[in-house]
Parts: C-alpha cells; sequence; structure tokens
C-alpha cells in the first residue's frame, strides 16, 4: 500500500509540473545571451513567453515562476541581462542594474523575441512578455519598443505615460501593483493607465493597497504578501489565458 501512495503521489507531481528546462543561448548583436528555456508537456506550438527578472537577477525564484508559466502551457524564456550575475544582497543588486546598458538590454529583449519567433514550436504571433520590478519595466519597454509583441504583464515596474510613446503598443497589458509602492505610486499606476485607455489599448490594472513594491516574492521578508501574491497569480494566469492562448 505505501508503495502504492508514493508512487500515486510521484505520477501526481509529475504531472502536475511537466515542464522540461533547458539551458539556451541566442546572439544579441555580436554578443551571446545566456537563458533557460522551459517547455510544457504536450506537442507545441505554444504560445509564449520572455520571462525578464527582477534587478537581483536570473535567481532561483525567476526561474521557478518560469517553469510555472510552462506548466500553464506557455513555452517560457527566462534571460540573463545580467551575463550570469546574480546578486545576494540589496548593495549587490544595485551595482549589477547600474551596470547594464539599457540599450544592451532593450537589444537583449528584441534578440530573445527574434530567438522565440525562429522556433518552430513557438505558436506564431503569440509571443508576451513578464517582469518583476526592473524587470516589470522592460515588459513595458519591450511593448513599446516591438510592435509584434502580443501581451505584456507588468508587475510594479516603471511606468510610462507619453502619448506618442503609448501609441507604439500593440500588445494587451496587464498591470500588477502595490498601493503603498513609494516608487510607483497608486496615482501614477491610475494616470498610467488612463493614458493607456485614451490611446485605444487593451490594459488591465489591479492595485493592492496594502501591499508595497515586490510583494509577490518571497524572499522579500518584510513586504511579502501571500495573499495577495495568490491573487496576482490568479489574475496574471486568466489574463494571459483570455490574451495569449487565444
Amino acid at each position: 500500500m505505501k508503495a502504492f501512495c508514493l508512487t500515486l503521489c510521484l505520477f501526481t507531481t509529475l504531472s502536475s509540473f511537466a515542464a522540461t528546462s533547458t539551458p539556451v543561448s541566442y546572439k544579441s548583436g555580436d554578443e551571446t545571451v545566456q537563458g533557460v528555456l522551459y517547455k510544457p508537456a504536450g506537442k507545441g506550438p505554444f504560445p509564449t513567453l520572455i520571462v525578464i527578472h527582477e534587478y537581483w537577477g536570473l535567481n532561483d525564484w525567476v526561474k521557478e515562476q518560469a517553469s510555472k508559466l510552462a506548466d500553464e502551457g506557455y513555452e517560457s524564456l527566462a534571460v540573463d541581462l545580467y551575463r550570469g550575475k546574480v546578486a545576494t544582497t540589496p548593495e549587490e543588486a544595485h551595482e549589477l542594474v547600474r551596470g547594464v546598458p539599457e540599450d544592451r538590454a532593450a537589444r537583449d529583449l528584441r534578440a530573445a523575441f527574434s530567438y522565440l519567433e525562429s522556433r518552430q514550436e513557438v505558436k506564431k504571433g503569440r509571443i508576451g512578455s513578464i517582469g518583476w520590478c526592473w524587470g516589470g519595466g522592460y515588459s513595458l519597454n519591450l511593448a513599446l519598443a516591438e510592435p509584434k509583441l502580443h501581451t505584456a504583464v507588468i508587475n510594479y515596474g516603471h511606468l510610462a505615460t507619453d502619448p506618442a510613446a503609448l501609441a507604439k503598443i500593440n500588445a494587451s497589458i496587464l498591470g500588477i501593483f502595490g498601493g503603498q509602492d513609494r516608487g510607483i505610486t497608486a496615482d501614477d499606476v491610475r494616470k498610467f493607465e488612463q493614458a493607456l485607455k485614451k490611446a485605444g489599448k487593451k490594459v488591465e490594472i489591479h492595485i493592492y493597497p496594502d501591499a508595497g513594491h515586490a510583494f509577490e516574492n518571497p524572499n522579500n521578508k518584510e513586504g511579502y504578501r501571500p495573499d495577495d501574491a495568490a491573487d496576482a497569480w490568479t489574475h496574471t494566469v486568466n489574463f494571459l489565458a483570455s490574451t495569449l492562448k487565444k
């Protein structure tokens, strides 16, 4: 009986988390960028996501998010914009983020889009992006720069309200923010939402009144809000299903 239960539990675990991960590399100009590609179970083509890390770098938490997204049916490329470096302290994170030229990060993300677009198992016209914190801002930047991006999820990343810039966006936008975030205020988020709606863009915004910055990451010991994080994940899954999977 114990053996049966163990086998059943193992089968359930494997069935629930069937994604596989593979280290990959792609060209960005004259440079080579590394990443981890998470593939869903089954046969493609799959809708696909570019997964953009926080200012900590491509750490285990971001890889876990990419794997969870693959379990939802998306081929997910977790990009490494730090060229293999990962911060363990806020001081290291600030140093690393200051060392990334904005034009290089933008080029790396456009190159990631081209790399995914060239893959046979990727569903054409169904490439999106998702990021948190620093990566959330770059998810928006990619939507501003890449007209073929289908969907962009911005988790407490920097915003834009310039009408000329927003007019370039073709992606559907999901924004998730903390009402207590002192860097990206609720008023700024509402202005962003209004500007997108005025520009005729598809946008869905969720502001969690009692949450601050980076509230979805359990490594943020002081600011983690598990209930809000779970609700934000539900909104993310539902939004992606209603846009990227259609």
